[in-house]
């Protein structure tokens, strides 16, 4: 089970960076110990804190010719991790 998904890079989350603080993508079976544990393995820095939030999908409509089709996007969790002081993760590294 791979816990991270993808960092977040928003215009919100990328003011948190100045603070220690980042935003991932997660699986939404991963529990925070094993984010924490993920992130220091990837990243090599030292995880203080780590807040999760679940959203659920929003819903969608689209108007056809023959009938209005429904849905609903993808669920997902996010979490919030906080770093030790010094610490700074840097996703543009490897582009």
């Amino acid at each position: 089970m791979s816990v991270l998904i993808k960092p977040l890079v928003t215009e919100k989350v990328s003011a948190l960076n100045e603070k220690g603080k980042y935003g991932f993508i997660v699986n939404h079976k991963a529990n925070k110990v094993e984010i924490k544990k993920a992130v220091e393995k990837m990243y090599g820095v030292t995880v203080e804190d780590v807040n999760t939030m679940n959203y659920l999908g929003k819903k969608k409509a689209r108007y056809t010719k023959s009938r209005i089709i429904t849905g609903r996007t993808s669920s997902f969790k996010k979490a919030i991790v906080t770093v030790a002081d010094g610490d700074v993760i840097d996703f543009y590294s490897e582009i």
